[in-house]
């Protein structure tokens, strides 16, 4: 297979993508006087507009995306965005609004908010929602900041957040950056939370309880509704991770299980494509008890009108600039209004589905930690292959070689090892069984023929590095040889 270049390496002294007839007018530099505008960059690629063209062309062709087939990432739900979204977010009224503009020129763009910030209420169960935290993580922050403001305005803000081993990982940074100390609650052989462990830690020190539901071996958390009372008996919050929200929707609603604050990622559960970079959107969700303290401004209807009311005294302050990421906000609503109840409830139903065909299908041929009933995900280790000297790097790498993008490799920390699968609801059975026999192949060839995996991947652009001199001396600017 043919090394794509740099540009640098195809770079030609002299060379350019287009050329600009002389002016015809006397040039004025004083617009430019005293700026710091460099002359020429130094060593900048010199290419013509096809060289330009077909370098990032080729480039496109050997990068996997969903668009192209299954992206089975546990944890990420990396699923097909319907097109229509981005027409419908690339509209002028909503790609061309200004954050800035005054309120009666974008009466449908706060129309959009609202509407949002209702309808997750609805299938959360919450009383009210914000939508400025950009992503996950943050609004993870924001819940714990949320959480924080209502413990200091009680008069104590306690010291102490308890969260599962099979949470997610950002779950403990959050908490740290509210000036929490962390303690770990252990799993039970379900691989849920250990109701004795969490009753014995639970004490009025303990701010908030972190749990993700579904936690990250796909597992619902079925004791969720004494959990909430252990931790609401000490006084603390329940703040639920919804990054799988997806497995849920329609089905049940975490506010209905005792569940204080939730943050649900609109770019995973609702249509915009994870990864990449982003853009990304957190919306976090509350209880009454907390909604005076949800960042401003609050997009309200005030005598048939929308405004952006800031005179909000307890809240905790933007979290983001201006209002989120808006178009990843169009795009959910999109997408909420196109499937009706019936299909948000789908979601769950296709999600669940699709995860239990693949973990039935393998479950013979790769080893399953916790056998407990999964939802949207299943979690597999490479035990049974390790006896033949095969990890799951090793089962990755070969999966490329067949067209599949790997699934999520040695997380959770609980299970060693760890291949974590997520198809989503939006997988055909198809490209269920693509990927399954895939699997297949690789089980047999741990078996058979080994080597073929520990060398693997044989057919990609770049073979395998080493992956960890790459992470202790990396490579980061080209030099021109000499």
């Amino acid at each position: 297979m043919i090394r794509e270049p740099l540009i640098f390496e195809i770079s030609d002294k002299g060379k350019r993508a287009f050329r600009l007839p002389k002016l015809d007018i006397k040039a004025k530099k004083a617009l430019f006087e005293g700026l710091a505008i460099r002359d020429a960059i130094t060593d900048f690629p010199q290419v013509s507009e096809v060289e330009v063209v077909r370098h990032f062309t080729r480039l496109s062709q050997q990068n996997y995306c969903v668009d192209l087939g299954i992206y089975p990432l546990g944890s990420c739900t990396m699923k097909y965005n319907p097109k229509v979204n981005e027409k419908v977010a690339a509209l002028d009224g909503f790609a061309q609004s200004h954050p800035l503009a005054p309120v009666d020129m974008v009466q449908g763009n706060l129309e959009v908010i609202k509407l949002v910030e209702d309808y997750l209420g609805e299938i959360a169960g919450m009383n009210a929602f914000t939508l400025q935290p950009s992503a996950g993580a943050q609004g993870e922050l924001t819940g714990m900041m949320l959480i924080h403001a209502c413990h200091e305005a009680r008069g104590n803000p306690r010291k102490i957040v308890l969260i599962p081993d099979s949470a997610h990982g950002t779950n403990p940074s959050s908490a740290h950056l509210c000036g929490y100390t962390v303690q770990e609650i252990k799993s039970n052989e379900n691989g849920t939370v250990d109701l004795e462990d969490l009753a014995q830690r639970m004490t009025e020190d303990v701010a908030a309880l972190m749990v993700t539901n579904p936690n990250t071996l796909g597992v619902f958390e079925y004791d969720i509704c004494k959990i909430a009372e252990i931790v609401h008996t000490k006084g603390g919050f329940v703040y639920m991770d919804g990054a799988n929200m997806n497995a849920l929707t329609g089905i049940c609603r975490p506010g209905d299980m005792g569940v204080d604050v939730i943050h649900i990622n609109l770019h995973k559960t609702f249509s915009t494509p994870h990864g990449g970079g982003g853009p990304g959107s957190g919306p976090v969700g509350v209880k009454a008890v907390l909604e005076p303290y949800l960042p401003i401004p609050r997009v309200e209807m005030k005598d048939d009108v929308y405004v952006l009311n800031f005179d909000r005294p307890g809240s905790i302050g933007r979290v983001r600039s201006f209002h989120g990421n808006f178009l990843v906000v169009v795009k959910a609503l999109a997408y909420m209004l196109s499937l009706g109840p019936d299909g948000i409830r789908e979601i769950a139903e296709m999600a669940v589905l699709n995860a239990n065909y693949i973990r039935k299908s393998l479950e013979k041929d790769f080893h399953l930690k916790y056998t407990t009933p999964t939802l949207h995900e299943c979690v597999f280790s490479d035990k049974l292959q390790k006896d033949h000297g095969v990890s799951n790097l090793d089962i990755a790498k070969r999966l490329i070689d067949l067209g599949v993008h790997p699934p999520t490799m040695s997380f959770p920390l609980i299970v060693h090892g760890a291949l974590m699968i997520e198809p989503t609801e939006t997988e055909s059975r198809r490209d269920l069984d693509m990927f399954i026999e895939a699997m297949k192949q690789i089980a047999r060839e741990a078996k058979e023929d080994p080597g073929i995996l520990k060398s693997a991947p044989h057919q990609s652009y770049v073979r395998r590095l080493d992956e960890t001199t790459a992470a202790r001396n990396p490579i980061v600017k080209w030099e021109r040889e000499k």
